[in-house]
């Protein structure tokens, strides 16, 4: 996967605008968190993507948008079937029907369906969905793990994910942006070394154990106010 600075921001941009009319569920996630999403997908390339979450919200539109800037899918998991419908709704209405697949059912038996992910995001605000972050199988090479709603004592993923063990180094940051979300990122070690970003923690499976890395920080995306003209930069971490 080759990161666009491009993409990124034009899925930022789209998402921004896509999401003004989408009602969110009773825990939304911040419209920050949501853009960030959108564009860190889209900046890394990534072409399989999965969510599970109790209905289509924000979040699922700004996956959708990544999505289809990079000729990707994405896959998201409904525990519920009643929220089928509704769900539905908000993906067509936002002109996106056909980059999202919905799969109704039990998480744990659907998720290990998913394989070889480049980028996902578990909505663990129910105690029993934050078990489902170590069934996902990521690719090796790059992808990233997002678990939202991890409020209070929650843990996530914590740089543990078996399916990558002894083939990648695996990091995570619990509130890079926003509030109740972790980012995991899996890649090669080598990237990890050229690029790394503040706040990291760096987790390196297999042999030499772990240990941190210095950091650094980019910023890229960009947004102008179609009113005032001002511009605004955003900061995410280059090593993707």
């Amino acid at each position: 996967m080759v990161w666009s600075p491009q993409s990124a921001a034009i899925a930022y941009l789209d998402t921004v605008k896509l999401c003004k009319e989408v009602k969110e569920p009773s825990s939304p996630i911040e419209p920050e968190s949501t853009q960030f999403l959108s564009a860190l997908a889209a900046g890394m390339s990534a072409q399989h993507i999965v969510e599970v979450s109790p209905q289509a919200s924000q979040s699922t539109v700004a996956l959708a948008v990544a999505a289809r800037q990079t000729g990707g899918r994405l896959v998201c998991i409904l525990p519920q079937p009643e929220s089928l419908v509704e769900s539905k709704q908000v993906i067509e209405d936002s002109g996106l029907t056909d980059i999202v697949e919905f799969k109704v059912g039990d998480p744990y038996k659907l998720l290990p369906e998913c394989e070889n992910v480049d980028f996902s995001v578990v909505d663990c605000k129910s105690e029993s969905y934050t078990g489902l972050l170590k069934l996902l199988d990521m690719n090796p090479t790059k992808s990233v793990v997002v678990a939202n709603n991890l409020v209070g004592d929650k843990s996530g993923l914590g740089g543990e994910l078996q399916s990558v063990q002894n083939k990648s180094d695996v990091r995570s940051a619990k509130h890079p942006i926003g509030k109740g979300m972790e980012v995991t990122m899996i890649g090669k070690s080598a990237e990890f070394a050229a690029k790394d970003a503040r706040g990291w923690r760096h987790e390196r499976k297999g042999r030499g154990g772990s240990r941190r890395r210095g950091s650094r920080k980019s910023s890229w995306v960009m947004k102008v106010d179609e009113v005032s003209g001002e511009e605004h930069l955003f900061r995410i971490p280059q090593s993707i």
